[in-house]
């Protein structure tokens, strides 16, 4: 068979695991709960197995447990969440002012609860990308609870030594101090993990060196532990969905919260009527490329934003953090920490309150245009997939007055993202020239005022033309990706929000009339990972100190442009 054909065959095949894996979340979503080994989670199962994403690794090996995967998905839910029976995603629905102490993930800001010793309640307020998400994570834990389970018994299904011993091990660790024999007990879980000695010590010593993540060897007795109960005493895992979580989703409810909590900042401080410059970034960059010359000079003041960058970003360095911090709010800073759910803070940056005079020579400010025009800077942290229509949208809206609806003056929209690309390596620079949504006809082409020529010259490779906006990044594998890459779609990169903000835009500005038409568009992406090259991916690791010179880069020409006027 031609290899091209061949190709798209299992293009199509994922493509088509990919919709069953939707379809079925949504059904189950509606219906209310399922069990992960019921009928419904075994098609979800079937359905990830059959899509093999390059971020479960080696999901599909029936012995091999995934252990970047493992830790991957780990630092994304719940302490934990290992030992409990029954999962129950809720909104906001009290919890936080109750006594539980929230558990929060290390890399997803959520607040979850440890009801008792077998239930845990995670909080979903960030919209469907948000459940879709953790619900293929959790698909994929039971997927490798299973391998680890069928690891630990022989053929007429009784428990092996290894087990017995990973158990004994994991009583002593938590009720004594007693000594033990690391070698020896990495050895049992080796053989539980169908993986070899080697990587099994440097898989616990990833685990071990995050602090908001149980040690290997606790999260693979309990993932056994359950999947064994299951299997032979019937006692079957759950996963609910609270009715008020059902009820509120796709409503904007926390969208909505958070909209008017900055816009009522804006109006309390006179600033509604000035023209204003929305961001989706980080709450750093922008922080410390305005302000850390002025708050550091006795340190670092001849240095680029760029080595100031590396320089606050070392662990050591907390104190000049809170010097930039401190000097950035008094002078016309403001940071809006979220309260409304959506986990979403904002900084409002009042230029008229900036020393120009302190600023880097890297910053283009045309001292008259900022003086006549007075713009204000909103810079808003990452929103998470579909999360991006409801912030945006409701940002977009008119700001109810006692006078009536009041127009918001939105003078451009500016996104800096993290992406995965298709060709070229971590730390790279996409420009999109359109967001394709995956599995839908729905394309926004956009009249992006940056292009490449913007990033070329500065060391890094920079990739323009259409990026897919997936329905995650858990749910993509080689085959669908390189059909991206290669057909005529001839994409670059795949991230989560563009198309959704691309639909908040293009309503409010062309048939919702909320804001003008012409308002500037400035889309750059870094990439974080590069999904088709082994090792590159997500579960490989962060993107560290590699991400500081293109985040930098963009963030400069976005503050140029506001400043200074024109494209990039």
């Amino acid at each position: 068979m031609d290899s091209t054909l061949l190709q798209l065959t299992r293009a199509q095949e994922s493509r088509a695991a990919i919709e069953r894996l939707y379809v079925a979340m949504r059904h189950l979503f509606i219906r209310g709960e399922y069990k992960p080994l019921g009928m419904s989670g075994e098609a979800m199962i079937k359905a990830l197995v059959e899509l093999r994403p390059e971020i479960y690794g080696s999901l599909a090996d029936p012995e091999r447990v995934e252990l970047d995967g493992l830790f991957y998905v780990f630092q994304r839910l719940p302490q934990g969440i290992e030992e409990c029976r029954y999962i129950r995603l809720i909104s906001r629905e009290g919890y936080e002012q109750a006594n539980f102490t929230p558990i929060v993930p290390p890399r997803r800001k959520r607040n979850c609860y440890r009801i008792d010793a077998e239930q845990m309640f995670i909080e979903m307020t960030r919209g469907r990308s948000d459940i879709y998400d953790i619900l293929t994570h959790l698909t994929f834990l039971y997927i490798e609870a299973e391998k680890i389970r069928r690891n630990s018994e022989d053929q007429k299904g009784k428990k092996k030594r290894d087990w017995h011993m990973l158990e004994e091990y994991v009583r002593r660790d938590e009720f004594s101090e007693e000594e033990v024999n690391l070698e020896v007990a990495y050895t049992y879980l080796s053989n539980l993990l169908g993986r070899t000695y080697e990587e099994t010590i440097a898989a616990s010593r990833r685990f071990d060196s995050d602090p908001g993540v149980n040690s290997l060897f606790r999260i693979t007795y309990w993932l056994g532990k359950l999947s064994t109960e299951e299997a032979h005493e019937k006692n079957d895992r759950e996963i609910t969905f609270s009715s008020a979580l059902r009820e509120r989703i796709g409503r904007h409810t926390y969208g909505d919260m958070w909209a008017s909590n900055v816009k009522r900042y804006l109006a309390e401080k006179g600033m509604l009527h000035r023209p204003v410059h929305i961001v989706s970034a980080n709450l750093h960059s922008f922080m410390n490329a305005l302000y850390a010359h002025a708050a550091l000079p006795e340190h670092h003041s001849d240095d680029s934003i760029e080595e100031l960058a590396r320089i606050l970003s070392l662990d050591d360095n907390s104190p000049m953090r809170a010097a930039v911090r401190e000097y950035a709010e008094a002078h016309g800073m403001h940071q809006i920490d979220d309260t409304s759910g959506t986990n979403i803070s904002v900084q409002v940056f009042d230029t008229l309150l900036i020393d120009a005079a302190k600023l880097s020579p890297e910053i283009q400010w045309d001292a008259a245009r900022v003086t006549q025009e007075r713009p204000v800077l909103i810079v808003m942290d990452y929103a998470f997939g579909e999360q991006a229509y409801e912030t945006m949208d409701e940002l977009l809206k008119p700001y109810p007055t006692p006078e009536g609806e009041l127009r918001f003056n939105v003078q451009s929209v500016s996104i800096m993202g993290k992406a995965g690309i298709l060709e070229g390596e971590k730390g790279d620079l996409m420009v999109p020239t359109a967001h394709v949504f995956e599995g839908t006809a729905d394309n926004y082409p956009l009249q992006n005022l940056f292009s490449k020529e913007d990033f070329e010259g500065h060391g890094l490779r920079v990739f323009e033309g259409p990026m897919i906006t997936v329905l995650g990044t858990s749910l993509q594998n080689r085959e669908v990706l390189r059909y991206f890459l290669e057909s005529s779609w001839r994409a670059v990169g795949l991230e989560m929000e563009g198309a959704h903000y691309q639909k908040a835009i293009q309503s409010a500005s062309r048939i919702r009339n909320s804001i003008t038409p012409d308002v500037a568009l400035r889309y750059a992406y870094y990439a974080s990972d590069n999904p088709l090259l082994t090792g590159h991916t997500l579960a490989s690791g962060s993107l560290g100190v590699e991400g500081v010179k293109p985040t930098y880069l963009i963030t400069t020409k976005i503050l140029n442009c506001i400043f200074w006027g024109g494209g990039g």
